[in-house]
């Protein structure tokens, strides 16, 4: 009952603001389209609706099917491509799998003075091991080593990731097709279909486990229930073991978890750790140190045109970052609500340790030539869709729930 009436309250808006001019022209698109929203979030009974978003499902999901498997070609027809493949992740699962071993890398000055006959280089040597055995364990399975095949982990973590993010989705009362227009959203940016199309690099594994090691995380901070904690651990686990910045990025969710933990002072308490943090980063910066392998400085040198570039002209992301602000502008009053507290400080340390990365240390150099800004924005990425969703639910809701204008004597009158 609670849709016919907020459909019928969107219709008597646009009787009583007919007489508006371009603004009711304009109150009436909008009322449209919310009305619109209303029909694909909340449950319906109207045989024709249900039969509409039944379809709209199918064709979402036709999609996403045909895309996956073109991706699958491009795994199954392309050996090992992509540049860091070659330097750092490649060369260890090959060597690993032909000395059936996990025999140690060291960088090439190590190299040259090393005594061992069984030590190997490549660009990376103190990166974790997760990625390479992958391969590792692929050729294993496949009782030789396949330029191709030894790539199919990569396909199979973006299926699986697009599983998680509906199952997130529909836990948290979206219907179907929503769920699926978020998994679309997620699943669509170029950049994440390009690390899965050009496997071998680390950033799709990183975007997948830090995405779901945040959305269980908060899950476990409201249950409590052990299952849940033991899942959350396990793949805030996987995010240090994927790459070394893992480490930062699991720190950046624990404002989160303490805005769910505590939530009568838990906002109070994160923004004080987001203050502190920044205060901790530009002492750090004054000295100058060198931390998971990016030298820190406190030259403020942002990269203003190439960032805006690679966010907002490019295609690498779609509309993704068109689509953040505009939620951010129509959601502003819900940001900081109890529902979206956590999500958003999720996004703004995420935000945080993207820029400060990007101005005050040597990453500058590499998003000027359009290399790391990518990746390193992908792991951030689908989290800021699942907030733009969740965002934009909790506006439309506000707007659909709110209580009807009473129109004055006069239009009531021209109405009459």
């Amino acid at each position: 009952m609670a849709i016919h009436a907020d459909i019928e309250h969107f219709s008597m808006e646009r009787r009583f603001c007919r007489c508006g001019g371009t603004r009711s022209r304009w109150l009436a698109a909008r009322d449209l389209a919310i009305a619109g929203l209303i029909v694909l979030t909340y449950p319906v009974s109207s045989a024709v609706t249900l039969a509409l978003i039944a379809g709209i499902w199918l064709i979402i999901l036709g999609w996403l099917a045909v895309r996956f498997a073109l991706l699958l070609t491009e795994i199954v027809w392309r050996p090992l491509y992509a540049w860091d493949s070659w330097t750092q992740w490649g060369t260890k699962a090959r060597v690993w799998f032909e000395l059936r071993t996990i025999a140690p890398f060291v960088t090439a000055s190590e190299w040259l003075h090393a005594s061992a006959a069984n030590v190997y280089f490549d660009a990376a040597p103190h990166y974790p091991a997760t990625v390479p055995l992958l391969q590792v364990w692929s050729a294993t399975l496949l009782g030789h080593w396949e330029d191709t095949l030894v790539n199919l982990p990569w396909w199979l973590t973006g299926v699986a990731f697009a599983f998680a993010i509906y199952g997130f989705l529909a836990r948290e009362g979206f219907e179907p097709v929503m769920a699926l227009v978020g998994t679309w959203l997620v699943l669509s940016l170029p950049i994440l279909e390009v690390h899965v199309a050009l496997a071998g690099y680390a950033d799709l594994a990183m975007s997948t486990y830090l995405t779901l090691a945040a959305l269980w995380s908060l899950r476990s901070a409201r249950t409590r229930y052990w299952g849940d904690t033991v899942i959350a651990l396990l793949l805030v686990a996987a995010c240090v073991l994927i790459k070394n910045p893992g480490k930062v990025w699991v720190a950046t969710l624990v404002p989160a978890i303490v805005i769910v933990m505590l939530p009568r002072q838990g906002l109070r308490i994160a923004i004080a750790l987001f203050i502190t943090a920044i205060y901790a980063m530009l002492i750090l910066a004054s000295s100058e140190p060198t931390i998971l392998g990016y030298r820190l400085h406190l030259d403020f040198e942002m990269p203003w045109r190439a960032l805006f570039e690679a966010y907002f002209a490019f295609g690498n992301w779609n509309l993704l970052w068109y689509g953040a602000l505009a939620v951010a502008v129509l959601a502003r009053r819900h940001l900081l609500s109890r529902e979206l507290a956590p999500y958003t400080a999720i996004v703004a340390t995420g935000l945080m340790f993207l820029l400060f990365g990007f101005a005050f240390t040597n990453a500058r150099l590499w998003v000027e030539d359009q290399s790391t800004v990518n990746r390193a924005t992908l792991h951030l990425a689908p989290l800021i869709v699942v907030w733009m969703l969740l965002a934009f639910r909790a506006w439309a809701r506000h707007r659909t729930l709110r209580p009807a204008a009473i129109p004055d004597a006069r239009v009531a009158a021209r109405a009459a």
